[in-house]
């Protein structure tokens, strides 16, 4: 009879992990499954910076870039020590080109998840460091990489929280903000 009990609670352990713990291995498995996601370069509808500062500058590359394809029409109006870009679409623009509440989305190319680099447990639970490398690009792949100095195969590190809920690991969040693939 002793050994009936030893053998369910051997199977138990060795399922559930021996400290109930998340493993590097299990978070790897439970972000790829979320993979491949598509990557998409994002323009607002308008948008203002300080004229000379960083922000500045990626809203002048992104409307040089922009209105090259010819998808889109940029309207700049200087406002004091600062500059508004309107950015409007165009109908010759392609159909992948999305429209949201905020601005438009324009589909780059797909992300695969490479592997989990680095696992941190912490006191609520876990942070999960990982790697995607960018694949099948889109025919505006070329207006993402300039705007991000991007290139297919590169690889970049993102990362994931995780917290424990009884005896499960919950994925609470990532800095993902790519959408899974259709």
């Amino acid at each position: 009879m002793h050994r009936l009990i030893l053998v369910p609670a051997l199977i138990a352990t060795l399922a559930c992990g021996s400290n109930g713990q998340l493993s590097k291995r299990e978070a790897e498995r439970d972000i790829k499954q979320d993979y491949p996601v598509t990557v998409s370069l994002r323009v607002p509808n308008s948008a203002s910076a300080v004229k000379g500062s960083p922000e500045f500058a990626k809203l002048v590359a992104m409307a040089e870039s922009t209105t090259k394809s010819g998808w889109f029409m940029v309207f700049r109006t200087p406002q004091g020590d600062r500059e508004r870009f309107e950015f409007k679409l165009l109908p010759g623009a392609p159909k992948s080109v999305l429209t949201t509440p905020k601005g438009f989305e324009v589909p780059a190319a797909q992300a695969e998840f490479v592997k989990a680099v680095k696992f941190e447990p912490t006191r609520e639970g876990a942070k999960v460091t990982y790697q995607i490398r960018l694949a099948k690009p889109t025919e505006h792949f070329e207006l993402y990489a300039q705007l991000h100095k991007a290139r297919i195969g590169g690889t970049t590190e993102r990362h994931a929280t995780y917290k424990k809920e009884g005896r499960k690991w919950i994925l609470q969040e990532t800095d993902e903000v790519y959408k899974k693939k259709d």
